[in-house]
Order: C-alpha cells, then structure tokens, then sequence
C-alpha cells in the first residue's frame, strides 16, 4: 500500500494577480508532489486563494466592482496562470467556497463551546494590507507598518478573541519535542526566542466594520478574520466538517505546509494554536522560504520589476524556468531572480551538458550502429563500473536530498552524473574505437551513453518534463509514459539493446546575450519611432471641436440608381431633414435600418455621389471582417440633434 504525502503551498490572496513570486512556491510544491508521486506515494496537492478580508472588499470598491465578481476574476487568472505553467493540484479551494465557509463556522462553534472563543473590545492599531493589529512599539516611525511599510489605522471595535496565550507553554514544549517542525533551523529559532521571551496576547479573531468575510456563528453582525478564516483551508479542503471526510482521515496531518517567511508566525504559532484547541493533530512540517528579489531589488509594483512568469516561460521554456529557479534559488534562503543567471543557466548547464551529451550520443548510434542501440558485450572497464556506480546510485542520492527539500543540491547531484558521463565520452573516445574497428567495446560505451540518458531523462522529469518527453523521444522510447513512469524504473540495465534512436532537434539552443540585447534595443527604438509617429499626427482640442458630431435618426433608406454600394438615407438631425450619401448597401439591409440612431459629422462640406448630394458621413468601424455603424448603446429622451462631446 502506498504512504501518502499531503503538500500545500499558502493560500494567495486575490489583491493581485500571481507574480514570479507566488508562481516560485506553487512551482517547487508541484515540482515536489510530482517527485513523490513517481516515488511512489498518494499525494494530494492542495494551493487557492484567500479571497475574505478589508483589503479585498476596499480593492472591490476602489475598482467599482461586485466584490464577489471582483474574486472570481482574480482567482480564475491565477487557475489560468497555473494551468499554463502545468501545475497539477489536487484541489484548488477558495475561502469563499461554500463548503469551505460552513466548515469554519463548525470550527470557530467548535472554539466557542470549549471557551476557547469569548467576546471582547480591542483598540490598536491595525494594517489593512497585512489584515492584522499591532502594537504601538512595533511601529516604525510616522507609524508605518513594519511589515509592508504603510500607514496603519487606529481601530476601536468589539470584537471575538480566541484564547492564543493558553497555548504558549504547550507551544514551546511541541517545537523542543519536535526539532524538525519548523525549517530551516534559522526560521524556527526566530520563531521560539520570541515564545520564550514574549507573553503570547489573546487574538482577535472577528471583525465587525466591514462585511466580506466567513459570518460568525451567532452574531451575524462580525465576520471571522481573514487569517482564522484562511488557515482553516488546510482542513476544510480534505472535507473537516463534512459526513465525507475520507480525505482528511486519509491525508491529514500535512506533511508540509511550504509558505513564504512573511507569514511564519501565522503559521508556526496562530495555526498550531487552533488546531491545539480543536483537539486535532499538527502539521508534521511548516517551511517557510524566503524572499524573491529581481536582479537584487525587492520586487514592488512601484518599482514596476514584477515578473510575469509566463511571459518568461514563453521566451525561454517552462522547463527551463523550473530548473532555474529549483537550481539557482537556495529552497529557504532569500533568492534573486537574474535573467543574466537564467540564461547562463539555459547555456551551461542545459544546452552544454544536457543537450550536447544527448546529441552526441543520438549520433553516434545512428552513425556506427545504423540507429540501434548495441547489446553491451565487452567486459567493464574502470571507466564503465564508475560510471555504472554512480547511475544505480543517483535516485538514492537524489531521494535523500529531496526529503531535505534541499532542490539545489539534488539537481546539482543529477548534473554532476550528467558532466560524469560527458566525461566518460572523452575517457573511452568511441570515435578512436570505431576507427579500430573495436565494436565490442564500442557496444558497451554507447549502451553505457544511452542509459546513463535513460536515468537522467527519468529522474529530472518530475521538474522538466517537457524535456524527459524529449530525450525519451531521441532514445526511441515512448514519452507518452514519462508522466507515469515511476523512479523504479531508474534502475541500471533497463535500456533494451535493438531499440532505434531517432534524431531530433537541439534540446536547448543556446542562447546568444549580445544578439538578444541588440534585439532588445532595435525593438526599444522601433517603439520609439512608432511613439514619435503618433506624437507626430496627434491633433490640439480645438482641431477636434472643429469637427460636429451629431446624433441623427434614419427616417428613410432608398437605393441609387447605378450604384453597387450606396444607399441614399433620409435622416431627422434635429433641426429637420438631411440627405446623407453612404457606402454600407454590401452590409445592411434597408429594413435594418430604418429608425436606427447614428452619429454623424454634420458640418462636412456637401458632396456630390451618383447624382445625390451628400450633406455629411455617417461613422462606422469596418475591417477584413466586415463593419458596423456607430449607434447609441441606450435610448435619451431627446436625443436627436444632441452634439457628441
């Protein structure tokens, strides 16, 4: 029977659509749950939105938008984004889902029944941003949040407050019995200096100035807090409160909640706390990563560096964005986000070493074996049993580092066997040996060469799997299989001696910087060109004002003798009756005509066409696909000979 592994990434709050940050947990949380699938585990993989709270319901507002419309379409973009970047979750719950919503109120009944909950008035000061309180010697100066750096609010209201200070001591003696609960090491020592030198204070868990939010179970008038609401996510999304709770028996307790070092004590003290109440059992594991910069700098609307991970995935691959960010970004550490380091990370280790080790091999079958893998029938060499040593080995290797969520380490293990059979090429030299006519032990080098592909293409799928798709492809084998094929097949030996390799395109073509920068700069002054251009013919106010636009009514439609494409239209403009000619015959039908409200340019001077002198033009859009008049989008009273401004 299977184990099973429960992964969640925090839930991303819909103030915004996902960036290169939020797309970097959801990324190595999906890179991990498909890891321990071909590892042989049932996993679910849980990520959302958290979609209660003042900030959203003031954003909603702001933007003149139904708030519950307003996150719909923000929690739709990120699915979006998700599904372009194949992200597989299991589940995707949103904190305004039913279920979800009617489950919180069992727990929050739950709380207020052990007198866990009780009723309270809380005056602080309190971030609308971060959706939480603090105190006054928290502040920065000018008293900014010190977490987000904005203003915060002085807020006085009556409010729930869930008994957080009981639960310190039992806390403290969970994080010294369980050493591994928070990681890295650095994150939960921060976390327990503070449970041992500050008096936990009782948290407010209920607001009452605002109504987006959970309704409180028996007092309508307060809405439960956005933070008590959301953590509950990892609950309620495997059924917690439902008849049908077969997941939450099965997977729960998670065993790793990977969030962003921002929201630690949250999840390291607040949900612990709760779950402590409920009497039910804590995560095995919370992870908190740190911070993305872009080229050294916090990423920031303001400064306008937010990266969209899918305009980067489509200059470059999806898989080479995983590999990158897996590869170069220290899971737990603060990370930079370079295109310099992506691209030499695209060049080196993926075109040089991966690719090349793949074309190489691919041709030289094909050239000394007419495409046939050989049956390796000559005794191992020193070079062949190293190589064949470390190729059993990797998937431990790489299993024990996985199991860290150390993703640098693992990769580099992979690619250190991929630069180990690169160099095995230059040790045992086959073109030397097929010029010797040697074809025993060039049987065995290429077999070796093709194997050694076979595992890496395997063991690297579960973060590219667009290119294990390929490389199976190259070796003959079928990539239909790789999203299922498990990690037992990585086992040496498994390569059938017979099988036709087929020669494809490069892997990954290697990126040139200085012809990508000229690119860039001849594109910059393409658009400044364009901008001047518009620059150029842009007209004052006062040119416009010159042209009258008037709104008119068709009163009559009557064909022009000889003409294809006019029709001759009789129109009330107000101050009586115009004659307009105009070329719409290919496009409307009379009777469709007939009474419709148009825009006209009423001040144009009269014009002869087919004998019917034309006293203005009508407006119409038109293009390949054929055209459309200009008309009111609702009636007036009164409309017609009003000038359009």
């Amino acid at each position: 029977m299977n184990k099973n592994f429960y992964i969640t990434t925090p839930l991303y709050y819909v103030n915004a659509k996902p960036h290169i940050g939020s797309a970097y947990t959801t990324i190595v949380a999906d890179c991990l749950a498909k890891y321990k699938r071909k590892a042989g585990f049932d996993v679910f993989f849980l990520t959302g939105t958290d979609e209660h709270g003042l900030k959203i319901y003031r954003s909603a507002q702001k933007a003149g938008i139904d708030t519950q419309k307003f996150v719909d379409e923000v929690a739709n973009s990120f699915k979006k984004i998700w599904k372009q970047l194949d992200i597989r979750y299991d589940y995707f719950i949103r904190t305004t889902d039913k279920k979800h919503e009617d489950a919180v109120r069992i727990f929050f009944e739950k709380l207020l029944e052990n007198g866990d909950i009780y009723k309270g008035k809380y005056e602080g000061w309190y971030c609308v941003h971060d959706e939480r309180y603090f105190t006054e010697k928290e502040l920065l100066d000018g008293n900014l949040c010190p977490e987000c750096k904005r203003p915060v609010e002085w807020v006085t209201e009556e409010n729930y407050f869930f008994k957080l200070s009981k639960y310190q001591d039992r806390l403290i003696k969970h994080f010294e019995e369980h050493p591994d609960f928070v990681e890295p090491e650095f994150r939960k020592n921060e976390i327990l200096s503070r449970l041992k030198s500050e008096k936990l204070e009782d948290l407010s868990v209920s607001r009452s100035s605002f109504p987006w939010g959970v309704p409180m179970p028996g007092d309508e008038n307060h809405v439960i807090y956005v933070w008590f609401d959301a953590l509950l996510n990892y609950i309620t999304a495997l059924g917690y409160g439902d008849e049908n709770d077969e997941n939450f028996k099965k997977y729960w307790p998670a065993d790793v909640h990977f969030i962003g070092k921002e929201i630690n004590w949250f999840h390291s003290v607040i949900w612990p706390a709760m779950l402590m109440a409920a009497d039910i059992e804590l995560p095995k594991k919370i992870f908190a990563h740190g911070w993305l910069t872009v080229n050294g700098e916090k990423i920031s609307k303001s400064k306008g560096n937010a990266i969209d991970p899918i305009a980067i995935a489509k200059e470059y691959s999806i898989d080479a964005l995983k590999y990158y960010m897996l590869r170069d970004i220290k899971f737990g550490k603060d990370g930079d986000f370079s295109h310099e380091n992506l691209v030499k990370r695209i060049n080196y280790d993926l075109a040089n070493d991966l690719g090349n080790l793949l074309s190489r091999t691919v041709q030289m079958i094909i050239k000394y074996f007419d495409g046939k893998i050989p049956e390796p029938k000559a005794p191992e060499n020193e070079y062949d049993k190293d190589l064949r040593e470390m190729g059993q080995t990797l998937f431990e290797n790489v299993d024990k580092l996985i199991d860290k969520y150390d993703f640098t380490e693992a990769l580099e293990t992979i690619w250190r066997f991929i630069r180990r059979t690169n160099k095995y090429i230059d040790e045992t030299e086959p073109w030397i040996l097929a010029k010797k006519e040697n074809k025993e032990r060039l049987d065995r080098v290429l077999y070796n060469l093709a194997e050694s592909l076979r595992i890496v293409a395997i063991l690297i799928s579960p973060f590219m799997e667009n290119t294990a798709k390929k490389i199976f492809v190259q070796l003959g084998l079928k990539p239909q299989d790789v999203p299922n094929i498990g990690f037992d097949k990585a086992v040496w030996g498994g390569t059938v001696a017979g099988t036709e390799v087929r020669k494809g395109a490069i892997l990954f073509p290697r990126i040139d910087l200085e012809k990508k920068e000229e690119e860039k700069n001849k594109k910059k002054a393409n658009q400044k060109e364009q901008v001047k251009e518009i620059a150029e013919n842009v007209i004052e106010f006062a040119d416009f004002e010159k042209v009258e636009l008037r709104i008119a009514q068709v009163i009559k439609v009557e064909d022009i003798e000889g003409a294809d494409k006019l029709y001759k239209l009789t129109l009330n403009d107000g101050d009586g009756e115009r004659i307009i000619a105009a070329g719409i015959k290919k496009f409307y039908k009379k009777e469709e005509l007939s009474g419709k409200k148009i825009v006209i340019v009423a001040n144009l001077k009269p014009r002869k066409l087919r004998g019917v002198l034309s006293h203005g033009m009508l407006l119409a859009a038109s293009n390949k696909n054929g055209l459309s008049i200009l008309t009111l989008d609702k009636d007036i009273e009164n409309i017609i000979g009003t000038r359009v401004k």
